[in-house]
């Protein structure tokens, strides 16, 4: 049997720079305008290792709509001719919500993206201010509702918590903000401050506190009661969704082990249990395919060692649960008792304490 197809796109461009960020992402404008025709050809590459057709396609980012709409829609018609769709394929393209209009949403759906992912992060205007973002609160559930009205079937918000400064009741007020735009997805992150990015800097320095583990399982359980009691059901710890239906399929390829196929600066993909990762800059990706050659940086093969663990970071974070043959039945014992998972015939599934603590639970069982 073969796996779903998937397709990445890493579009690496920003405006700006949030203060957290810490992706592969670039303020230059330059490359901008070839990108579509280079992205095209790593394509044609790309399927001469791959067999289609593609069942889902994911333009990332950065911020994809950075660039003109048919641009994105060049890239996604070089996916089609090079491997093919399948009927109902999803098409997912990620938006800063001030980085897109009506007129631009409809050319989008147009061309055939089926489901956007708005950045919202917050509905709140100080907190937006010390994360960086660029729009204004009310923004994003615009954008939202006008996605809707051009028809996308699938209208995901993006939110972070635990923000230096963000009370309960700001979070409470932006899930709800969020929640009030009807869309059928969303995804809430606690917020991370990698080493190397402004906000990182500034909690070395004193300038702000980092968020204190007790207000971020706080802000959990206030988006758990919040979205479940406006009928999004969780199906991954940071993700709900109204529906199965609507949940993002490209994302659940991840964490199935299904194959995709990387385009794009520092894009990763994985094939038949082989991963590779592009080389990042903007400038050098450019220049390899310019030469007609691949710009991969390096690849690997997991052990079953590794492969085991991977499975049970991704398996144990959804709904499913994970399989029970993968942890010692000691350390899954131990953690039943504690109130953090719970049998579901041959599966562990994570309960709304053990969601709260992913990242304990995880490290538990792969011992």
């Amino acid at each position: 049997m073969t796996r779903p197809l998937g397709v990445y796109v890493h579009v690496p461009y920003c405006a700006v720079r949030c203060t957290y960020c810490d992706f592969n992402t670039y303020t230059i404008s330059a490359g901008r305008s070839s990108f579509a025709r280079l992205a095209s050809a790593e394509v044609a590459l790309a399927a001469r290792d791959a067999s289609g057709p593609v069942e889902t396609v994911f333009f990332g980012g950065g911020t994809p709509t950075l660039l003109e709409a048919a641009d994105l829609g060049r890239i996604l018609r070089a996916i089609e001719d090079e491997l093919g769709l399948t009927p109902g394929a999803e098409v997912t393209v990620e938006a800063n919500p001030d980085s897109v209009d009506a007129a631009a949403l409809a050319e989008l759906r147009e061309l055939g993206f089926t489901r956007i992912s708005f950045g919202m992060q917050s509905g709140v205007a100080h907190v937006l201010w010390l994360l960086g973002r660029t729009h204004e609160p009310g923004r994003a559930t615009q954008a939202a509702v006008e996605a809707r009205d051009a028809g996308f079937d699938h209208v995901s918000l993006d939110l972070i918590y635990g923000a230096p400064g963000e009370s309960d009741d700001d979070w409470r007020a932006s899930v709800e903000a969020a929640v009030a735009a009807s869309p059928d997805h969303v995804s809430a992150y606690n917020l991370e401050v990698p080493p190397g990015t402004r906000l990182h800097a500034d909690v070395r320095s004193g300038a702000v506190a980092a968020p204190a583990e007790d207000a971020l399982a706080a802000r959990y359980a206030i988006a758990e009661d919040t979205l479940s009691g406006a009928g999004l059901d969780w199906y991954e710890v940071s993700n709900w969704a109204r529906t199965d239906g609507d949940r993002c399929r490209h994302n659940e390829g991840y964490w199935s082990g299904a194959d995709w196929l990387a385009v794009g600066p520092g894009a990763h993909g994985h094939l038949d249990g082989r991963r590779w990762w592009n080389v990042k800059h903007p400038t050098a990706w450019a220049a390899r395919l310019e030469a007609g050659k691949a710009p991969v940086d390096g690849h690997e093969t997991l052990s079953p060692e590794q492969r085991r663990l991977e499975r049970i970071m991704l398996e144990v974070r959804r709904r499913e649960g994970v399989d029970r043959g993968l942890a010692s039945e000691n350390a899954a014992d131990a953690l039943i008792d504690d109130g953090l998972l719970r049998r579901d015939g041959d599966r562990l599934v994570l309960t709304l304490a053990g969601r709260q603590v992913a990242d304990l639970v995880t490290r538990t069982l792969a011992g």
